[in-house]
């Protein structure tokens, strides 16, 4: 029965649907590059582009998809038309001839040229087409008349787009595409899609996107619908549905020969002979696994079989230690207390940062395994990428991209490095938090928890881009769960929520609860468990809510910062007060991930935050403290709660 239905569903994907057509094709956008010179009428590039032309619709890869090249060197013409994922093949081949024509029209000598029309695109050039390719400078916008309520694009668009992104990213080798709909609080639902060029990989793909989100002008979030075109993707929403009900597979040109039918038997014939052997396979293995108890490697690979693509993850010990020139002390980067941290340089040579499980750590094993297993399945441009792990013998290793910047405390709270970091950078890193953790609780597949959101988990890239790192502290919700409970207390002093320190309960709450802490600590350059003005300490969130409530946030602004303008001085007054706003005691009163998102793009008024959770008069000689226990409540009698075996260790991000 189950090989019955799983024929079944195999019949149906290969099913074509017809959908009607659009509307006319129309020319919407397009660039005639003159990076290089022109090419003259009777050059070999104008040859090559002629036959690359007028043989690029023969190329289907049967979802709309077309790539050519031809020529070689300086002459060789690289082309790829692509339609949108939803248009019938009709439309689609009609669509792309009239761009071809258009487009030469347009761009007569140039040897490299974009084009967008409504259902279709158009790229040639005589450079190579790829996901840093110079073209994706190119972007274009445009938006609906209609205005939307506040907060629609954020509340509403912007979580719809994550969900579509991670889906159309998922995508295969021929179609990246997505399309969807949310309905927000006043009833209005948003529609939207995205799509990539097929060639992009996972990462590129959510990279594109998610920068096309950012391009979008913050002005523009006000209408109530838009669209970003680049080169290599786009994404589109509005208040009415724009795209056909169904993602269509577009057929390849008719050969003339009749072997269809015959080539589904002989898929569906493979795959269920393949589902067979695997099933035989799987009872072998699982009753071989009851008789022989798991070594620890065998145990970590059955964990990280249910990782998509965590065999491509995994790379050889030998390959790690030659990147590292055997952990030399020259590559160290830092001490944590699950291990030391190297930097690397592969034999490709991309630079990898490279965290080392200390042997003897028995506590690491289990961060270790929760960081490969999560981390593998997210992709943002705000989460620090895992490139790949290394597992031998009692070696446990994780391989990540590496930044230059390192991390943000050694930024904001440095008297020194800190002057570098201006009200704008500052601001884009607090905004780049905020996105990444809400695509950890709303828009990766996954719902994740980080429970470890502090300044030195917050890495910095070239361009002081803010990127969320260490996940081994992470807990994965289900899309139906909004609490948990632990007897395991892990995280860093300061940065908790109370009721996860006193009681063991966590949230995505307790995420917005350490990212105002932090948003405190970036506008104060100081930390929150060592405040201090003048001669008296108080604890940060204390101290700032005083200071709001009695008009003198200015005394607790970072002295570095230059608050001449009335505007910039409201703008950072505006970040104390939205960071008020999540440390607030009450977990229902924090606003959510999408929330604070909303208000740090917008300037809509926002709510008086009530009194925060606690203060903390530090007497700690170390103003940074991870904690890591099992948690026993007993009631003192003065009502106090105790947390007790606590385990300290000193964690230093990658």
């Amino acid at each position: 029965m189950l090989l019955f239905w799983f024929s079944i569903a195999i019949i149906m994907h290969l099913r074509v649907t017809t959908i009607l057509a659009d509307q006319p094709a129309k020319l919407i956008a397009h660039a005639c590059i003159n990076y290089a010179e022109n090419y003259t009428q009777n050059s070999t590039y104008k040859l090559n582009l002629d036959k690359t032309l007028s043989t690029l619709l023969t190329t289907n890869s049967g979802f709309g998809f077309y790539n050519l090249s031809t020529g070689i060197g300086n002459d060789r013409v690289n082309s790829f038309a692509l339609c949108r994922g939803d248009v019938e093949p009709s439309l689609c081949q009609s669509c792309l001839k009239d761009c071809i024509a258009q487009l030469r029209l347009t761009c007569p000598n140039q040897k490299q040229a974009i084009g967008y029309y409504n259902e279709c695109m158009l790229i040639y050039s005589n450079e190579i087409l790829s996901g840093d390719n110079t073209l994706t400078i190119y972007h274009w916008h445009y938006i609906n008349d209609r205005n939307a309520t506040n907060g629609w694009f954020n509340g509403v668009v912007r979580p719809l787009l994550g969900k579509l992104i991670a889906a159309a990213a998922a995508g295969d080798s021929l179609l990246k595409f997505a399309t969807g709909n949310k309905t927000g609080q006043d009833i209005t639902t948003a529609y939207a899609l995205v799509q990539c060029t097929p060639y992009l990989s996972q990462p590129q793909c959510s990279s594109c996107l998610e920068n096309a989100i950012d391009l979008y002008p913050t002005e523009f979030t006000r209408q109530a619908g838009g669209r970003t075109l680049l080169p290599l993707c786009n994404f589109r929403y509005g208040f009415r549905p724009f795209y056909n009900g169904s993602t269509l597979a577009i057929s390849p040109p008719p050969s003339g020969k009749k072997k269809k039918p015959i080539a589904i038997i002989v898929i569906l014939t493979v795959v269920i002979a393949i589902v067979i052997a695997s099933l035989f396979i799987w009872i072998i293995m699982r009753k071989t696994r009851r008789r022989t108890p798991p070594s620890p490697n065998e145990d970590f690979s059955t964990n990280t079989r249910d990782i998509g693509g965590a065999d491509s993850l995994q790379y050889n010990f030998s390959t790690v230690k030659a990147a590292t020139d055997d952990f030399s002390e020259n590559n160290k980067l830092g001490q944590g207390g699950f291990g030391a941290v190297y930097k690397g340089k592969l034999k490709n040579g991309q630079e990898i940062a490279v965290k080392r499980l200390a042997r003897e750590h028995g506590q690491g094993e289990r961060e270790f395994k929760n960081e490969v297993l999560l981390v593998a399945k997210l992709q943002h441009r705000n989460l620090v990428r895992l490139v790949g792990f290394s597992v031998e013998g009692s070696e446990r290793l994780l391989i990540y991209e590496f930044l230059p910047n390192a991390s943000l405390d050694q930024y904001i709270f440095d008297p020194t490095k800190r002057t570098l970091l201006d009200w704008e950078k500052r601001h884009k890193i607090i905004k780049g938090v905020a996105k990444g953790l809400l695509y950890l609780h709303e828009d990766s597949r996954l719902k994740i928890i980080h429970r470890d959101m502090k300044a030195s988990n917050v890495l910095l890239d070239a361009e002081m881009n803010s990127k969320i790192a260490d996940f081994g502290m992470a807990r994965l919700f289900t899309p139906e769960e909004t609490q948990g409970d632990t007897s395991r207390i892990v995280g860093t002093f300061g940065y908790m929520a109370p009721e996860y320190l006193f009681h063991g309960n966590f949230s995505v709450k307790s995420d917005v609860f350490s990212l105002g802490v932090l948003v405190l600590e970036i506008v104060t350059g100081q930390r929150n468990l060592n405040f201090r003005i003048g001669e008296n300490v108080e604890g940060l969130l204390s101290y700032a809510w005083k200071s709001l409530r009695n008009g003198s946030v200015s005394n607790m602004i970072d002295s570095t910062l230059t608050t001449g303008s009335s505007s910039l001085c409201d703008d950072i007054t505006r970040s104390i007060q939205i960071g008020l706003l999540c440390v607030q005691e009450k977990a229902i009163d924090r606003p959510s991930m999408a929330s604070v998102v909303s208000m740090l793009y917008s300037n809509d008024t926002l709510p008086v935050p009530s009194e925060p959770a606690f203060h903390m008069n530090s007497n700690y000689a170390s103003p940074e403290i991870p904690l890591l226990c099992e948690y026993h409540s007993s009631a003192g009698t003065d009502g106090s709660t105790s947390v007790n075996d606590v385990s300290i260790s000193e964690i230093i991000p990658r």
